[in-house]
């Protein structure tokens, strides 16, 4: 049976993320002279580099809000998409989705829950709409009697109805992009995170999914959070957006407020990218990390 999208709290939060912080280990790597390798070897294989991926962050999501988080590849924005969606666990600190634990309570967060990914997985021999059935089934739905709303929310994304017998190998990315924010539409979630979904999309293709989060948030009450490097997306759909940057937040604001605070008399108008690079000091795309966050 499906579950309705609205869903409240006594304190109008979706989501609160406490102190939160999480590191990731890495082999340290040394230079020996070469008396010296053999006897090295095992301290050398034992010794860890700590990498902190979130670093005491904090941060509130108001229900049915579209919440931005902005940072540079490496800034930890995935991590906390992880940590929220029950992934990974706070090494210390606590997050909360619609007042349960996701450490304590990690079934009743899933089933509140829905992850879009840039690299959204499926079975790539079937059609987009074998992929939903098979979806539906594994959160206890009826898949005939989904099959409608399949077809018109596969529709509402742009994908026309004959491409919808023919296997995903067979389509762009964009496309199964479409798709994976259809099946994790049809599984109605209360909470839906996306994590840069629009990333390498051909234009129509972005417009459309982005028109269609504005649609389920307005619509269904859905509260969303979004990670994306697309500033202008970040500007239209966000009402609030935290800037992360190596693992802290750096600010949170409305986009219209972090513009302002970014002005200068050389550049009274500034962009969205404009205020990332004054807070950050780099532009969105910098920034690799060896471990992936």
């Amino acid at each position: 049976m499906s579950r309705p999208f609205a869903m409240s709290t006594a304190t109008g939060n979706a989501v609160v993320v406490d102190r939160v912080t999480k590191e990731f280990g890495e082999a340290k790597q040394h230079r020996w002279s070469r008396p010296f390798r053999r006897a090295a070897a095992q301290s050398q294989a034992a010794e860890k580099k700590r990498v902190v991926a979130i670093d005491e962050i904090s941060l509130t999501i108001r229900e049915n809000e579209i919440y931005g988080v902005l940072g540079a590849n490496g800034s930890g924005k995935s991590t906390l998409i992880r940590l929220i969606s029950t992934l990974l666990i706070p090494d210390r600190g606590h997050v909360t989705v619609f007042g349960y634990d996701v450490v304590r309570e990690e079934a009743q967060v899933k089933r509140l829950i829905n992850r879009v990914s840039v690299e959204a997985s499926f079975f790539k021999k079937l059609s987009p709409l074998e992929n939903l059935s098979y979806a539906v089934r594994l959160y206890g739905l009826d898949g005939t009697r989904s099959r409608p709303a399949m077809t018109r929310v596969l529709r509402e994304l742009g994908i026309d109805e004959d491409r919808l017998n023919r296997p995903l190998e067979e389509m762009s990315r964009g496309m199964q992009q479409k798709v994976a924010i259809a099946r994790a539409f049809l599984t109605s979630p209360v909470l839906l995170l996306l994590d840069e979904p629009t990333t390498g999309l051909d234009p129509r293709s972005k417009r459309d999914v982005q028109q269609f989060v504005r649609r389920l948030r307005d619509s269904h009450g859905a509260t969303i959070l979004l990670t994306t490097h697309d500033m202008e997306e970040a500007d239209a759909l966000c009402e609030r957006i935290a800037i992360l940057h190596r693992g802290r937040i750096v600010i949170e604001a409305t986009p219209a407020d972090l513009k302002a605070r970014a002005a200068t008399a050389a550049q009274p108008t500034p962009s969205l990218e404009d205020a990332f690079m004054h807070f950050t000091g780099q532009p969105v795309a910098d920034e690799e990390e060896a471990v992936a966050v």
